[in-house]
């Protein structure tokens, strides 16, 4: 799906980003995405965001789920709470130690503590649909933490993420203060506590955003702009959604791993070099300064070697993302009653290369290969289409080795039912 299909189709289909946005989605990707803030009142979007996480899903979650630590953390004034402070063992059957003591958790957050939950796009089954649209949507690793406010505190002092952030609010009302950055699109290596000064300088300007979130609406974040947030009135709750944004800097340290095939930049420097003397060091930088040049250019003109740094990005996105999850024992009563009408679709999300060689169709997963007969290549060429296929229409195969090759891809987690 493109950033201009995500509009104008109703709310029954509105994609996971039109709902976080309040123009369309060409406009946004042009003008606001890794540029400035998006704020996005309730009025001007399509719907609310109560289907994806209320009051009474938090106490679930803190109460009721076993959640563990790392998935939760509470903080006060900018600071951490020791985990010992809100978590214990869930008894007998369940000793883990770091378990959400959920009456630990109310006595901190009585006392003004706002608690974290992380990674809820792997905990809450609302999220985890949603997030993975947005990750279809946006076309970058995205996962989302819930944040619960006490009434008029503060969690966190004013700082910057090196991800980019969409601030859903869920319930209550929180003020926002935003500040242009100090460094200008970070990465992750970069962490706003490298520049403390500068920020904490920053954030004694006057804002360039200044305004209350109520229940609905939406905030978009480039990553290194400056905020701090606080709860007004009573408790507060809201999601963070953060993208991991792939760069040009992504690019660049793919194509850089290139040039651990040249044998000349891989030779040793001289024995006996001074490494603290820049001026012995500066005909070798010269030379290699020269050589990554003629290299580059011939990377330019090397289709085979362009393609190994658009592999390399494929590879960390796929380690980064996860496809949609598959229902283990449904997908087994599916199989056993496997027939020429039974309906298959390949699973959302799932990334695979193809390759065929040797009389055979290999597919690359994520940590493993899948290998079919070569007349299997019409097949998986029209159910990596992600459209909804007959078992009997498969391209190229008759009944029989259709069902053969869809049981085998079901089962490895490739297809699922779409019925």
């Amino acid at each position: 799906m493109s950033l201009t299909d995500i509009d104008q189709r109703g709310p029954e289909f509105r994609s996971a980003l039109g709902r976080l946005i309040s123009i369309d989605g060409r406009t946004f990707a042009d003008e606001y995405w890794g540029k400035k803030p998006l704020l996005s009142r309730a009025s001007d979007l399509t719907a609310s965001f109560e289907d994806l996480m209320t009051s009474s899903a938090v106490d679930e979650l803190i109460s009721r789920r076993g959640v563990r630590t790392p998935f939760a953390r509470m903080a006060k004034d900018g600071s951490l709470l020791e985990k010992s402070q809100f978590t214990s063992s869930g008894g007998f059957g369940a000793e883990m130690p770091d378990q959400l003591d959920s009456a630990a958790i109310l006595s901190a957050f009585a006392g003004g503590h706002t608690l974290v939950l992380q990674g809820l796009h792997r905990l809450w089954p609302p999220l985890i649909d949603f997030v993975r649209d947005l990750v279809d949507d946006i076309g970058h690793p995205s996962q989302v933490n819930a944040y619960i406010t006490p009434a008029s505190s503060q969690g966190f002092d004013p700082h910057y993420d090196v991800h980019d952030v969409f601030v859903l609010q869920i319930s209550g009302e929180k003020r926002w203060i935003l500040h242009p950055p100090v460094h200008t699109h970070p990465l992750a290596d970069q962490p706003w506590s490298d520049r403390r000064s500068a920020v904490e300088h920053q954030a004694r300007a006057v804002p360039a955003v200044d305004t209350v979130l109520a229940p609905g609406d939406a905030l978009y974040l480039p990553r290194g702009w400056i905020h701090s947030a606080e709860a007004l009135g009573d408790t507060t709750i809201h999601l963070t959604i953060g993208v991991a944004s792939f760069n040009e800097f992504d690019v660049a340290t793919q194509l850089i791993g290139l040039l651990a095939d040249d044998a000349g930049l891989r030779e040793p420097l001289p024995a006996g070099i001074d490494l603290t003397d820049p001026d012995a060091l500066a005909p070798h930088i010269d030379r290699v300064l020269d050589s990554i040049g003629s290299i580059l250019a011939d990377i330019r003109g090397d289709t085979e070697r362009r393609r190994r740094i658009a592999s390399g990005l494929a590879t960390r996105f796929v380690a980064a993302t996860r496809p949609e999850p598959v229902q283990p024992l449904k997908t087994v009563a599916f199989m056993t009653s496997l027939d020429a009408d039974s309906s298959v679709v390949w699973r959302r999300g799932l990334t695979a290369s193809v390759d065929v060689d040797g009389g055979k169709v290999h597919l690359g997963l994520r940590g493993t290969t899948i290998s079919l007969p070569a007349e299997c290549s019409a097949a998986v060429t029209q159910l990596r289409a992600a459209k909804v296929c007959r078992v009997g229409d498969l391209a190229g195969l008759n009944t029989e080795s259709a069902i053969v090759v869809t049981r085998r891809l079901l089962r490895e987690g490739v297809l699922v039912p779409a019925e």
